[in-house]
């Protein structure tokens, strides 16, 4: 009987959340093109207020959001960004969170049409949209994009196990994009981040959105890199994120201190 109040609870506060979810989309992909009007600073802002109102459109369903660690990512100052991956929702969370940082992305060509304001942000935006089945332009997509944040102070992000985690377990991880993306930002801070929660949104694709659902998001402290190889710096932050993810959930594990090392407390 509870189980199916709880499903008449999530449906309520769904259907609202879907309609303001489709308008916001609409809303912001007209704001989007008349931004691009004026060039790619005043459209980067508006899709950080896309990003931000997203977030705000979810927690009509009672989604809630635990933000830590953004001092490690002041504004203006170009870094790298590694993360798990757990659904769609990971790209407004990184957007909303860090407005001033102008997150891009590394995203499957599939994604640069067809949704309203995402899509043309992913086009538009600065972004890397690489194809899965051509490996020389997904490399030099991730080079370019990664050069590109050098130059304008903003942050990348990149998903190393190159697909969404739908069950929230962290999947291997795949190092060409580490690697091509470090190559070309040898000087970058390396930023690890985990984020919890945002597959529950999307189990069901939204039909409904369980209620009350907590969303979470850590950037941790640098990864040292000077002298080390891409495979050591990418072993240290899926090792930060999954001890951060294990500590969330209830497990022991403390994640590893920056350099290398496992902090035992």
């Amino acid at each position: 009987m509870i189980a199916g109040l709880r499903v008449v609870r999530d449906w309520i506060t769904t259907l609202p959340t879907l309609v303001a979810f489709g308008l916001t989309l609409v809303v912001f992909d007209l704001a989007g093109r008349i931004a691009l009007l004026f060039g790619r600073r005043p459209f980067e802002w508006t899709m950080a207020a896309l990003q931000w109102t997203l977030l705000r459109v979810f927690s009509l369903s009672g989604v809630r959001y635990d933000v830590e660690g953004t001092e490690h990512l002041p504004p203006g100052r170009s870094a790298l960004v590694v993360s798990n991956h757990q659904s769609m929702l990971d790209i407004p969370m990184f957007g909303g969170v860090l407005l001033r940082n102008f997150p891009k992305y590394v995203a499957k060509q599939e994604l640069g049409r067809g949704i309203p304001a995402v899509s043309l942000n992913l086009r538009r935006g600065g972004n890397a949209l690489i194809d899965r089945g051509d490996r020389a332009q997904a490399v030099a997509e991730i080079r370019r994009v990664a050069a590109e944040s050098r130059e304008r102070g903003t942050v990348v992000v990149l998903f190393p196990e190159g697909t969404r985690s739908r069950t929230g377990e962290l999947r291997r991880f795949r190092r060409a994009g580490a690697e091509a993306m470090f190559d070309a930002a040898p000087d970058l801070p390396v930023i690890p981040a985990a984020i919890d929660g945002t597959w529950k949104v999307f189990e069901r694709n939204m039909l409904p959105i369980p209620f009350g659902t907590r969303v979470r998001v850590r950037f941790g402290p640098p990864i040292p890199r000077e002298g080390r190889s891409t495979g050591e710096v990418l072993a240290d932050a899926r090792a930060w994120i999954e001890a951060t993810l294990a500590g969330w959930r209830g497990a022991t594990a403390d994640p590893p201190m920056t350099d290398g090392r496992t902090s035992h407390g």
